[in-house]
């Protein structure tokens, strides 16, 4: 199973454009959404392409591959718009015989430095900080795809997993560091 894993949209046209690009060439089986889809929050200058109007449609096109969370600047409105549930705090998957946590990252007991019990062999997946990062903790492994449109950390990212590793790319598809199981 392939997935692309995204992050911290915030309603930039151009950003999910770039991500639909990814996505084409990646040939996913689904798109993870971690929330922060459409808005820009109130803490957030407007981000490069804000045109949350042009957004919905692309993601709408994707809805029978999607599993999304949502985020902390998510709201009941984004989900009248949009195609596909976004409104659980976290959702799980198996994936290849591990187990996959979904959540923004913002909720207690569900965000990275508080993280749920998780077994051996199994990975969170949060975004929220727009920070890339891909470590390993407990034998659990820790993956925030940085953001598609608002980085921190100086560049657009989006995550890819892919039969077992798991891989951190910049915007433009080139891969910045991997981890597997």
């Amino acid at each position: 199973m392939k997935l692309v894993i995204a992050s911290d949209l915030h309603g930039s046209a151009s950003a999910v454009r770039a991500l639909a690009t990814r996505v084409e060439a990646e040939t996913p089986d689904r798109i993870v959404l971690l929330g922060d889809l459409l808005y820009h929050g109130p803490r957030n200058d407007l981000p490069d392409g804000y045109a949350p109007k042009e957004v919905v449609p692309i993601l709408n096109e994707w809805a029978d591959r999607i599993v999304a969370v949502r985020g902390n600047c998510d709201a009941e409105v984004d989900q009248m718009v949009l195609a596909f549930p976004c409104m659980a705090d976290y959702a799980l998957m198996e994936i290849d015989d591990h187990e996959l946590l979904l959540s923004h990252g913002h909720v207690p007991r569900f965000a990275p430095d508080e993280p749920p019990a998780l077994a051996p062999g199994s990975a969170l997946l949060t975004g929220h900080t727009h920070v890339k990062s891909l470590d390993r903790r407990n034998g659990v492994l820790f993956v925030n795809p940085g953001s598609t449109s608002i980085p921190k950390d100086g560049s657009a990212s989006y995550a890819v997993y892919d039969h077992g590793a798991f891989a951190l790319k910049s915007l433009d598809g080139v891969t910045l560091r991997e981890a597997g199981w």
